[in-house]
Formats: C-alpha cells, structure tokens, sequence
C-alpha cells in the first residue's frame, strides 16, 4: 500500500494495522517462535500494507505519515512481538530518515521508493565493539582511491544485517570526520554471520559485519560529502528512539492485557486472582505507568512534527518508557506465577524481549546522563530546562 496504490485515510490505515495485529500478526507468534524467523509471509504482508514505508514520503513512493501518526501506528502493530517491528524498523527510521536529510537527490530516489516498497532492507551500521554509546570512536575506515573508497573494519550488534539488501556503513574518512556509505551487502569483502544465542529477539537477531577491502564508488559516499556521517546517524537515531519508546508501550499494553486476562481466568482460595486487592494494585500502578509512557511519546511527536526535532524530550520519552515496560513486565512474569516461567505464555517471551529495550538507541545510564547534562548547561545559559514548555 504505498503512494502508487493511493495514500489512504489514515484513520482507516490505523484500523487496518490493529486489524492486521490482532489477526496475523499475534496469532503467527508461535509459528515465529518455532521458526526461530519470521515467517515470509508475514513479511510480505508488511510490506503489501505499507508498513515499510510509513515514515517516508509520498514523492518517494511511501505512505508520509506524521511522527504523530507514526507513533499511533507503533502502538498498535507492537502489541504483537516486537521482532516483527525490527525486521522494518531499520528502513522506517535509522536509514530512510538519515538518506531523507543527509542523502543525494540522486540517493534518495535510488534508494527509498524500493524501500518503502520492502523491496530493499537496510541495515544501519554504526556500532563496533570500541564504538557502542560512544558512537563518536568509529575506528572503520575508509580510504580514498582514484575513482572511489576502500572500506575496512568490524560492525557488531547490526539490526537486520545478516538480511539487509544495502548497509549504511558509518566509516572514518580521516582522523576527525566520520562519513555515511552505501554499501550492498553482496560486495565483495563483506561478510555477516549471526550469533549463536541472544538474550530476547532471538527470531530477529542482530549480526557482525566484517568489511575487508571493500571497494565502493564515490556516488556510494551519502550525500557526496565526508564528514557528515554522525550528523547523518543522529538524524535517524532521535526518529528511531521516539519509535523506540511507542514500541514500550505497545509492548507493556499487550502484556497488562495477558496478565490481567489470566488473573481474571485464575482461581485462588476460592475467587479470580482479580479479586485480591494486592493484584489490583500491581495492575492498576502498572496501567497508570503505561499511560504516562503513552502521553510523553505522543507529546514529544507532536513536539517532533511542529518542526524542530526535540531531542531532550525524545531521549526523555525513550529512558522512562523502555525503563518502565520493564517493571510492567516483571510485575506480570510474577503475578502470571508458574506460567510466568514454564510453558508457552507470551509474557515471558516478551519479558526477555523488552529488556533489549533499554540498550537499544542509548542506554538508559547514557541517556540519563545526557539530559542532566543538558538541563545543567540549558538553566545556565537561558534560566529554563532543555525543550521547555515555559512561556517566555
């Protein structure tokens, strides 16, 4: 469904991708699981409902949504596992918005009308085992030829890369700048493999990409210019971390409705375990953590679309929704009891899940310092907090 097929209402795209959630997408969970991949099908119906290309324009073949309508449409297709959203996560937010900015004209067009169609994964690769928070130490490199670039190096923890059609490889081009490159996945001297255990997502798991002399044109260079490589990742990454936090809470949302299913279902000492007050309480504390994540990631969108990226707010809205869909989830594992830990449920699946959450996109301790930082320099240089909602 993407421009060519006519954008549609988005209330009635949102109602679709509910739709889409409830009867596709969680009921083919276990078929996933026991896969140990997502099922082809499922990603073919992705990409034939658009959801490849919600972020990107309609001039580029995708559905343009606003982060606002991005964030709803979050919500509801991550009430299912988060792995289905990080098989298109890399192409709605990290690459096609780092293209969108920093790209050529000529990239642009190239590149994002097959990936709004999921015709063309991407994979962001930034992170190695010297460059993980610290994402200005890249010690890839890339050195200039007569005619093109040579990359060498190692990228680690690689959403999507062991299936990515075209990598974004963030390369040193000297000692202070940082570039962005295009790089298919099959040239040669580049080589993925997968690791043989995670810790939660391993239906989706991440990869290791060694580059060794792989040789790249200079219209591979994104945008045509060195140095704008870390200007280019901080584009996607604060569009990636908004959908980070949605994610939470979608996540947390499915989970309060499974665990409050069961206590309903549940009897003890002769009535639901929904009649003891201590259960109540859990639930109602986690509901109301839920809602609160909600609420700040649809204020920091909306922040998003009036026009100036809100980094604070989004940073803000990533550390409390990815720490708070932690406690719901470990309050649920306990009051699901046995269930939380034997057998099938979806909860403590999702439980391993959504601990990736708070490593993914900063993690929580780098966050947190950034916005200390932020709201130390911001008071003293302007008398108000970063991103304020002061009148001034």
């Amino acid at each position: 469904m993407t421009r060519a097929a006519g954008k549609p209402d988005f209330d009635a795209y949102l109602r679709t991708i509910a739709a889409f959630t409830d009867d596709e997408l969680i009921p083919a969970e276990a078929e996933m699981v026991a896969a140990g991949q997502v099922p082809d099908t499922i990603v073919r119906r992705m990409a034939e409902l658009g959801l490849f290309g919600i972020s990107i324009p309609p001039a580029y073949g995708g559905l343009g949504w606003t982060m606002e309508q991005q964030v709803q449409l979050t919500l509801e297709f991550t009430r299912a596992s988060c792995v289905y959203r990080s098989r298109f996560s890399t192409v709605i937010g990290l690459c096609s918005q780092a293209i969108l900015d920093h790209g050529t004209e000529e990239q642009r067009r190239e590149m994002l009308p097959d990936m709004a169609a999921g015709r063309r994964v991407t994979s962001f690769a930034l992170t190695e085992p010297a460059a993980g928070s610290d994402a200005t130490n890249v010690q890839t490199t890339a050195r200039r030829t007569g005619d093109g670039w040579v990359l060498d190096g190692t990228k680690r923890y690689i959403t999507n890369a062991h299936w990515a059609d075209t990598l974004v490889v963030f390369a040193r081009t000297d000692d202070t700048e940082v570039s962005a490159f295009l790089v298919d996945r099959t040239t040669p001297g580049v080589s993925t493999r997968i690791p043989d255990l995670m810790n939660g997502h391993a239906e989706g798991p991440v990869a290791e990409i060694d580059l060794t002399s792989v040789v790249v044109a200079e219209d591979r260079l994104l945008g045509g210019v060195p140095g704008t490589g870390l200007a280019a990742a901080m584009r996607g990454i604060n569009h990636a971390r908004l959908h980070v936090a949605a994610t939470c809470v979608g996540q947390a949302t499915r989970m309060l409705e499974e665990t409050t299913r069961h206590v309903n279902e549940r009897h003890q000492f002769g009535a639901p375990l929904a009649d003891l007050g201590v259960v109540q309480a859990e639930l109602g504390r986690c509901y109301s953590e839920m809602e609160a994540g909600r609420a700040l990631a649809l204020d920091a969108a909306r922040a998003f679309d009036a026009g100036t990226v809100p980094r604070q707010r989004i940073s803000a809205a990533k550390l409390y929704c990815s720490e708070m869909v932690g406690r719901v989830a470990d309050k649920c594992v306990q009051l699901l009891g046995g269930e939380g830990i034997v057998g099938p449920h979806p909860v403590p699946r999702m439980w391993r899940d959504v601990r990736t959450l708070r490593i993914y996109e900063g993690a929580s301790a780098i966050h947190e310092r950034n916005l200390g930082r932020a709201m130390t320099r911001s008071v003293a240089a302007d008398g108000v907090l970063p991103d304020s909602y002061r009148v001034r």
